[in-house]
């Protein structure tokens, strides 16, 4: 597979957000999902609605969330609403909880686990495109959060988290806990999830960006996630997930900031680069990309 471009901006700024979108090339059209982490309450990580909303308004579009697969403060649409307005999300765009009023089955064309196919929120069906804008930081359960976190684990429905979580043997939410063990599984069932929904929109349909900033070692979800020990690093983004993935992930592993210590251990010790290594087996995309600072 050729390799993929990967565009660079350390402005971690409303501005800087809008110049990494134009320098995609890409014009995300018809009805736009603009996917992101709306937050765990009492986590303070998560995107900025400030930082975030001129590009969603350049592109018209509708923050799209699911509900958490795990009993938090955003596990029933009501209770996620009103993270959603605290955070102040709903100040900026229309909203949007997908699987607030169901979920529906898309198909895993390739792979070998869930039973050929991914949950999703329902109102999935509502959108013509989507941008993926991702919080790129650690995770307790993948080593790391990026695209294809966001595209697998936050597209899916609660009941489509348990079932990525549990390697395809539940989608109950209270047993997906006994299924936990299969680290590589989960990984590749991430993988996987992400295929479905590229596959559901079409690759021309979907643009990536990640914010690498707030790098803590924990996930948007917790909390009560620890505080970064590494400095901001700034803004990626791609046309391809998995190229931008590696790139976010290889710029910590080769980074010269002290601080990357803890994510470094959290990344390997949840092996999280074999999230990577499926995602590019099952032709999501290349591990090998160009890096352009849009800054020069």
């Amino acid at each position: 597979m050729k390799k993929s471009n990967v565009y660079f901006t350390k402005d971690i700024s409303a501005e800087g957000l809008l110049k990494i979108y134009k320098a995609l090339g890409r014009e995300l059209s018809g009805k736009v999902a603009v996917k992101i982490s709306t937050g765990e309450p009492g986590g303070h990580n998560f995107l900025n609605p400030k930082l975030i909303e001129p590009l969603v308004s350049k592109l018209n579009g509708t923050i799209v969330e699911c509900c958490t697969a795990y009993r938090g403060k955003r596990f029933d649409a009501k209770s996620h609403w009103k993270a959603i307005k605290d955070h102040g999300f709903m100040d900026i765009a229309p909203c949007d909880i997908m699987d607030e009023e169901g979920e529906i089955k898309i198909p895993i064309n390739g792979g070998k686990h869930m039973s050929g196919y991914n949950i999703v929120g329902e109102h999935i069906k509502n959108y013509d495109s989507m941008l993926m804008l991702s919080h790129f930081k650690g995770h307790a359960m993948g080593g790391f959060g990026g695209a294809l976190k966001n595209m697998s684990i936050g597209v899916a429905s609660r009941n489509g988290k348990a079932w990525i979580h549990s390697v395809g043997n539940t989608t109950d939410p209270d047993k997906m806990w006994d299924y936990t063990g299969d680290q590589d599984g989960f990984l590749e069932c991430m993988a996987e999830a992400c295929k479905s929904v590229i596959d559901y929109f079409k690759p021309e349909n979907i643009a990536y960006i990640n914010v690498a900033n707030r790098l803590s070692i924990d996930c948007d979800c917790d909390s009560n996630p620890h505080e970064p020990e590494m400095a901001d690093i700034g803004i990626f983004a791609s046309l391809d997930p998995v190229a931008l993935d590696e790139c976010c992930y290889e710029t910590v592993l080769n980074s010269n900031d002290k601080g990357k210590a803890s994510l470094v251990k959290r990344m390997k010790d949840r092996h999280a680069v074999h999230l990577l290594e499926w995602a590019s087996e099952i032709g999501i995309g290349s591990r090998e990309y160009n890096l352009i600072n849009i800054d020069k």
